[in-house]
């Protein structure tokens, strides 16, 4: 399921904000008794007011494709397709919202309802038709932003489930959920002292309108459930031929979702129908998302997910605490010797002493590494800030497209943050020469949003080709490349500009014009290099097992906080497993440092990829079909792609903070 609207990139954001903001103040002075948070504001209906149902894409876990509600043969509104105002997020997301035909009224109840007699189904749509209950694709509908909500008993446990299928196959035979019962959750409007919010959420019409404090407006209701058993009732398409939409059906229609009656067949046509009953609720509108982010197993993993952080807190620690001992004991024995005994030490011993003449020798590829860190600094950022707000309710699942619309506005942002790191760490190693500047700043704009590029174009023909919704249109393939030159790049090249005017950070060893040789090693430095990231992966797999089931099992990712915390873990033991390798190559008199640090911690991503590839073989058995498994693959590489430059930054960034205090506290001659 998506996450939705945000900054939307058009003045609805302003509006939104504007209306969050003076709704916030009035609620103060008035002291009123709810909070809500930004973007989430509750809408009061009288009775007899319209409701409009929305319809969202069609998915399916089999297949992880996308595709409009109206590619099938669905009843359509009178009024004709409507597209809802969709923000960057919800269509990078593959969310198509549009209305639909079906028509509520508050606390009106009905039953009986005629939808439509569609026409007789052609061989085209009835092999569609087939096709899509194959492959388990799901119908998502929307009330007052509340998806429609299913339920299913299987023993002693209640199965929630977003949407409902097209319909069953049992046998050769194919059978349609041709009718719906809805169920309305109300709850009494308890807000008449604050001004209320008129319209429905992502629409851009809202209005705020002050109540009579008096206290003297009847009181309407709020939406707090949607719920809706889908049925497969055989009607009469002769008793239904000369009826129009929303008339009474002539017959009773008995709602048994335990069995299937309305079978398909070539040729003929399909009655739809509905019904729907409004309940009163305890639910208060603050609490009406519980019931979809409390899905079931996700408690099961909670101490479990505690254990393994306090864990790898507890080993970090200790790991911290030995390289401090390790390295505070070398120094005290170093600067208590007299500078006769320092030679002959010097002479005698072996580490990271002896490296003091090439510890700070430029690496090879600088302009590389320099890229990569400042895109790393950019894409830690961009997260740390997306979770924070997240995790403060700000990019909640009630707001469609909002987490994705967010990290692209950060991302975009942050490119001054890239351009300064990787352009002053260029002049550092280049010992205060900042030529070349603009160079580093351009292959920074262009070295990660290249590679998204190239691999989101790539699987986007595969999307096209397959005329999914998740395909992303040309338009928006113009508005990410006007957001890329136009923002992030000129950004990037200030940030370069305020990195070539700062200060370099002064080396505080002089570098020998000879390199020294390094001794042959026991055993291959890169294997210990790869080998580090086992445990800052510790620190996340089981968060990412959470992630993942939320991208592609249909599942509501929530616990942002969480995942805040899990990200500071995560930071804390990159930049700890980073300084612990490094100091192990420089105690081996390695002082190829600089590459190494950053693959150190940035070799998680390696481990990441395999545990995606494994959640594809164990946990996504029943997807279906190579591009299926391609998309998979392509996010995948590109999800890993963005940790390792982020881990990888962390590492050598601390790495290097790490080395010129260490070597800094040593006595020179």
């Amino acid at each position: 399921m998506g996450l939705t609207s945000g900054f939307g990139a058009k003045m609805g954001s302003l509006r939104g904000f504007g209306l969050w903001l003076l709704v916030s103040c009035l609620a103060i002075i008035r002291s009123g008794d709810g909070f809500y948070l930004p973007g989430s504001y509750p809408h009061e209906y009288q009775v007899g007011d319209l409701l409009s149902v929305k319809v969202n894409s069609l998915t399916s876990i089999e297949t992880e494709l996308p595709f409009t509600y109206y590619s099938l043969p669905f009843c359509r509104p009178p009024e004709g397709i409507k597209d809802s105002a969709e923000n960057l997020g919800e269509l990078l997301m593959g969310d198509r919202i549009e209305n639909s035909p079906y028509r509520f009224k508050m606390f009106t109840n009905e039953s009986d309802i005629l939808l439509c007699r569609t026409d007789p189904l052609s061989a085209k749509d009835f092999n569609l038709l087939k096709k899509r209950i194959d492959e388990m694709y799901q119908v998502n509908v929307i009330l007052d932003n509340l998806p429609a909500i299913r339920y299913t008993r299987k023993g002693d446990f209640l199965l929630r489930w977003t949407g409902y299928p097209i319909g069953v196959r049992a046998g050769d035979a194919y059978y349609l959920f041709n009718h719906l019962k809805f169920t309305v959750l109300v709850h009494k409007y308890e807000e008449t002292n604050v001004a209320r919010v008129v319209g429905s959420t992502g629409d851009a019409a809202d209005v705020i309108q002050t109540i009579d404090m008096s206290g003297s407006s009847k009181p309407g209701w709020m939406v707090v459930g949607f719920e809706v058993v889908p049925c497969s009732f055989l009607h009469n398409p002769e008793s239904a031929k000369n009826l129009k939409t929303y008339d009474k059906y002539p017959a009773k229609i008995q709602c048994d979702p335990t069995t299937v009656a309305m079978k398909l067949n070539e040729n003929q046509p399909v009655v739809f129908t509905y019904e729907v009953a409004f309940v009163e609720s305890d639910i208060k509108w603050p609490s009406r998302w519980d019931a979809y982010l409390k899905m079931e197993g996700a408690k099961v993993h909670w101490f479990s997910i505690l254990n393994s952080l306090m864990v790898i807190a507890f080993l970090a620690g200790i790991v911290l605490v030995i390289l401090l001992r390790t390295v505070r004991r070398d120094l005290t024995r170093y600067e208590e010797l007299d500078k006769e005994s320092q030679a002959q030490m010097n002479e005698e011993l072996s580490g990271w002493k002896l490296v003091v003449g090439d510890v700070f020798r430029a690496p090879s590829h600088p302009l590389l590494l320099c890229a990569m860190v400042g895109d790393g600094v950019q894409i830690l950022g961009m997260a740390v800030v997306t979770i924070l707000f997240a995790a403060l309710g700000f990019m909640s699942p009630a707001s469609r497209g909002t987490l994705i619309t967010g990290m692209l506005f950060f991302y975009l942002i942050l490119g001054i943050a890239a351009g300064y790191v990787a352009v002053r760490m260029w002049k550092t190693i280049n010992v205060g020469d900042h030529s070349g500047w603009v160079s580093v700043s351009w292959r920074v704009a262009c070295f990660f949003p290249g590679i998204a590029f190239l691999i989101l174009t790539t699987l986007n023909f595969l999307l096209w080709g397959s005329h999914s919704t998740g395909a992303i249109p040309f338009s928006l393939f113009v508005v990410l490349l006007l957001l890329w030159f136009c923002i992030s790049v000129p950004l990037t090249l200030a940030g370069g500009f305020i990195g070539a005017k700062a200060p370099h950070i002064e080396f505080p060893v002089r570098t020998n014009q000879i390199p020294r040789e390094i001794p042959p090693q026991k055993y291959p430095s890169w294997l210990l290099v790869i080998g580090a990231g086992t445990l800052p992966f510790g620190t996340l797999f089981i968060e990412l097992f959470f992630i993942m089931s939320s991208l592609w099992m249909g599942r509501v990712y929530y616990v942002f906080g969480f995942l805040l915390i899990v990200l500071i873990l995560l930071v804390v033991v990159c930049a700890e497993v980073s300084l612990v390798l490094t100091y192990m190559h420089l105690c081996v008199e390695d002082w190829k440092w600089w590459w190494k640090s950053f693959f150190s911690s940035g070799s998680v991503a390696l481990y990441i990829f395999l545990y995606s590839v494994n959640y594809l073989v164990f946990d996504l058995k029943s997807l279906s079909g190579p591009v299926s498994a391609t998309l998979y693959l392509g996010y995948s590489l590109f999800m890993v792609i963005a940790i390792m430059l982020a881990t990888g930054t962390v590492g050598f960034i601390s790495s290097f903070c790490f080395i010129h205090y260490l070597f800094s506290s040593v006595k020179l001659d």
